[in-house]
C-alpha cells in the first residue's frame, strides 16, 4: 500500500507559515495539522499567533485547542494523534499540510521517536534541586563535559532538556547524542515534501517586533489576566512559554512594562535563531524566501509532489 503523502511547512516564527498553509490547503482541497506546541492549548490565542476562527473556518485545522492549560502533552502523543489523522485522511484522498515551528514534533512525525530510559523520579528531583540551587548554566556546563553534542543543541536556559539529557547520562552511562545516533531516526512512515520559509535576519527581527506590537494591540495582556482570573496557576507549563512568562512577571510586579517588552523581544528573537539552527540541519527541506511572490513556485512543487513526481525527484530551488 502506498505511503500517505504529507507536506510540512516549517521555519522560524513570523515567516508566514500559517498563511501559506491555509492558501495551499484551500488550493489543493486539503486540511492542516497544527505542529505548534502552544497552539494545542485552549486560551493561548493571541500570544501563540493561533489562526483566527475566520482562518480556521476557511480550512479544517486539527490539533488546535485540544487541551486545557492544566493538561500535559508530548512529542510522542503528537505523533500518535497526527498519525491517526493522516491515515484517515489518506483513505479519503485528502492532502495533509503539517504547519508549525516546533521542530521536535515534526521530527518525530516524519522520522520516528527515540524512546529513552524511563524517568527516574528520584534522580530528576535531585537534578531539579541542583538547578534551583546552582542555576541552569552550571548544569549546562556539566552536560557539555558529559555530552558535548547534546549540549551544543540545548540552550543553557532550556531547563527541561538539560535535566533530561543529564538523566540519560547518569542512568545509562551513555550520552543522549550517542543513543540518538544509534536510533538513527530512519523511520519513514510517509512520503514527505518539506517546505521551509526563511528571511534575512534583519527582516525577520523586524517582523517579530511588528508581530509583538500587534499582539499587544489585540489584548495579549488582557488575555493573560483573564486566564489568571480563571484560577490557573502562574507556575503551569504553558505559562512558561515566551511572552506569557514575561507578562505574568509584569502583572505580579516583578518587572515593569518596558522590561517586559524588552524581554519578550529578546527571547522571541533567540527562539527564532534556535528554530533556524534546527531546521537548517535538515537537508530535506526545500527553502523559499518568505514572500507571497514565491507562492506560485511552491504551489507547483506541491502539485508535482501530490499528483506527479515522487519526493526523490524534487530538488531544492
Amino acid at each position: 500500500m502506498e505511503k500517505p503523502k504529507i507536506v510540512t511547512i516549517v521555519g522560524p516564527t513570523a515567516t508566514g507559515k500559517s498563511a501559506l498553509g491555509i492558501h495551499l490547503a484551500q488550493k489543493f482541497h486539503g486540511e492542516i495539522i497544527n505542529a505548534d506546541s502552544m497552539q494545542i492549548y485552549r486560551g493561548l490565542d493571541i500570544g501563540t499567533a493561533k489562526p483566527s476562527p475566520e482562518d480556521q473556518a476557511l480550512v479544517r485545522h486539527h490539533l488546535i485547542d485540544i487541551l486545557d492549560l492544566k493538561e500535559t502533552y508530548s512529542a510522542a502523543r503528537f505523533r500518535e494523534d497526527a498519525d491517526q489523522i493522516i491515515k484517515i485522511r489518506h483513505k479519503d484522498k485528502i492532502p495533509i499540510f503539517v504547519v508549525g515551528g516546533t521542530g521536535l514534533y515534526l521530527k518525530v512525525l516524519t522520522k520516528g521517536i527515540f524512546h529513552g530510559p524511563e524517568a527516574n523520579l528520584e534522580l530528576r528531583q535531585k537534578l531539579k534541586k541542583r538547578l534551583a540551587q546552582e542555576g541552569s548554566q552550571v548544569l549546562h556546563k556539566e552536560l557539555q563535559s558529559l555530552d558535548p553534542d547534546a549540549a551544543s543543541k540545548i540552550h543553557p536556559r532550556d531547563h527541561l532538556r538539560i535535566i533530561r539529557a543529564l538523566e540519560v547520562v547518569y542512568q545509562t552511562n551513555r550520552s543522549l547524542s550517542s543513543l540518538h545516533r544509534e536510533h538513527g531516526f530512519q523511520e519513514q512512515p510517509y512520503q514527505v515534501l518539506k517546505i521551509g520559509l526563511s528571511l534575512a535576519k534583519e527582516e525577520l527581527f523586524n517582523r517579530i517586533e511588528i508581530r509583538i506590537e500587534e499582539m499587544f494591540r489585540k489584548g495579549w495582556i488582557e488575555e493573560v489576566k483573564n486566564l489568571l482570573a480563571q484560577g490557573y496557576s502562574p507556575e503551569i507549563k504553558p505559562f512558561q512559554a515566551i511572552g506569557y512568562k514575561q507578562i505574568i512577571m509584569y502583572l505580579t510586579g516583578q518587572i515593569d512594562l518596558a522590561e517586559m517588552v524588552r524581554l519578550i523581544r529578546r527571547e522571541t528573537k533567540a527562539y527564532a535563531k534556535r528554530q533556524i539552527t534546527w531546521f537548517k540541519a535538515d537537508p530535506e527541506i526545500n527553502w523559499f524566501y518568505a514572500s507571497v511572490e514565491n507562492w506560485p513556485q511552491i504551489e507547483n512543487m506541491v502539485e508535482s509532489f501530490l499528483f506527479g513526481s515522487t519526493n526523490s525527484d524534487l530538488k531544492n530551488p
